[in-house]
């Protein structure tokens, strides 16, 4: 398997060609959408692993750095530069860390999951509260310490596996020093962070280990310029999350333009429809595409008058611009037929369990559902409305259920419904979850408020749990 590194989860209808021609020659015939909006290639044989490097390398593209020993996971809010409400251009900043670490062999020896987010202070989440280093573009109004402007809040030591969101470090910078500073804190943990425990190398023990201010102290001796100190308080609140924002046609800040979302159910797009998505928006766009981190893709730059021909040119090749309100919101590791960890199938069990539920309920506002295969929790199961976390229970697939759990501004880490129950016992019970919460629902409440209003026994018991829960 090969993890291409996409800086900003942005790339050209020509790259996605030229994946879509090495996959087929030698690969699995399909690439997978990342949480991280990056892709992976599979199933090459080792007699053809250089021709396929030097022909990823053509295109622009680079797994070098991808696996142990670097970060493969810069993120960026996947409408930057698109966006109505953002506030500032992050796909700039992404790239430039991107590469900045590429090119500083000092900047390498990290572990695999150590993950840098750029917000850009719009409606479409890049869930930077989960991420190790996440920059959050904020609005500082007239009569605060620092003068008017557009900042970024600095969030640290985010790793959701471990059951905690990234804190607010009292740092406020401009723009153009977001990459140094992310740069220094991130030399800050190598030259100080353990390496030993393989499940503490994170940015997290450092800063439990030192406290926030002393991190925030050491990063500044490796700067050339202060940091401006703020309180909370001084910056603008966050334009609100709109949670169905990654899939359908969206206005874009460009008069006369929409992106489209497409729908690419855990983020499967077979070599038919990488080329359908690179034909699509290279005819209608700009040839220009986004992944994000909900395992989908954006094709913007569409003109108004061109986005009806595009979705029919979409629908042709499979692809839909419209999901169930669980499916749009479902995300899946690689599950155990690509993942050695992997305790079970969640590619194919997400796409089922969310297709049933729509199929059965009728669902107003969005459902998250979160399938990780193991407790690396590459899929984040803590945030999700619903959380599934693979384990093998008497000898089969099945799963612990956690639930209520949200990023953003619904941040809150899901809470054990089932400790274990085999798989093929697992639907059953969700349709019970959601008969009771179609009847008993007030008025336009979500799932997740549902969830949140009732304890953990009275969600067992709408489910008659004794029955369910195989132990």
């Amino acid at each position: 398997m090969l993890r291409l590194r996409v800086p900003g989860g942005i790339l050209t209808a020509h790259q996605m060609h030229g994946l879509a021609k090495i996959t087929e020659q030698w690969g699995s015939g399909r690439a997978d959408i990342t949480t991280r909006a990056n892709l992976q290639i599979r199933e090459f044989q080792p007699k053809d692993i250089v021709r396929v490097l030097n022909a990823v390398q053509s295109l622009g593209l680079t797994s070098r750095g991808s696996g142990a020993d670097n970060i493969r996971n810069i993120t960026a809010s996947p409408t930057t530069g698109l966006d109505p409400s953002e506030l500032f251009d992050v796909a700039p900043l992404a790239e430039a860390l991107h590469y900045y670490i590429l090119n500083s062999r000092e900047m390498y020896e990290l572990p695999r999951k150590f993950n840098v987010a750029f917000d850009s202070g719009g409606s479409i989440s890049v869930v930077a509260d989960t991420n190790d280093i996440g920059f959050q573009a904020v609005q500082v109004g007239d009569g605060r310490s620092a003068p008017p402007g557009v900042y970024f809040r600095v969030m640290l030591c985010g790793i959701t596996g471990h059951k905690q969101f990234a804190a607010d470090c009292g740092v406020l910078l401009r723009p153009e020093q977001t990459v140094a500073v992310a740069a220094a804190m991130i030399r800050v943990f190598i030259e100080n962070g353990d390496r030993t425990d393989r499940k503490k190398a994170r940015l997290k023990y450092l800063v439990d280990q030192w406290g926030m201010e002393k991190f925030v102290a050491e990063t500044e001796k490796r700067l050339v310029f202060p940091l401006i100190r703020v309180s909370v308080d001084e910056c603008g609140s966050r334009v609100p999350i709109d949670r169905a924002g990654h899939i359908g046609i969206h206005p874009q800040r460009q008069p006369g333009l929409s992106y489209i979302g497409v729908s690419v159910p855990v983020g499967r797009l077979p070599v038919e429809q990488m080329r359908a998505v690179a034909d699509t928006a290279s005819e209608f766009g700009t040839g220009e595409l986004r992944l994000t981190v909900w395992q989908n893709l954006l094709i913007p730059n569409v003109p108004n008058e061109r986005v009806p021909n595009a979705v029919k040119r979409l629908k042709a090749a499979g692809l839909d611009c419209t999901a169930g309100t669980v499916l749009r919101g479902t995300v899946a590791c690689t599950g155990n037929r690509g993942c050695r960890y992997a305790a079970t199938d969640t590619k194919a069990h997400a796409i089922e369990l969310a297709n049933l539920l729509d199929k059965r309920f009728k669902i107003e506002q969005p459902v998250n559902l979160h399938v990780t295969g193991c407790p690396h929790s590459c899929a984040q199961h803590y945030i999700g409305d619903i959380g599934l976390l693979g384990t093998k229970v008497a000898g089969v697939e099945g799963y612990q259920v956690v639930i209520g759990g949200g990023s953003d501004q619904d941040q809150g880490l899901a809470r054990e419904l089932v400790p274990a129950i085999e798989y093929s016992r697992l639907s059953p019970m969700m349709e019970r979850l959601f008969e009771v919460f179609t009847e008993r629902r007030r008025s336009r409440e979500s799932f997740l408020q549902f969830s949140r209003r009732h304890s953990i026994d009275e969600l067992r018991a709408f489910v008659a749990l004794e029955e369910a829960v195989t132990r």
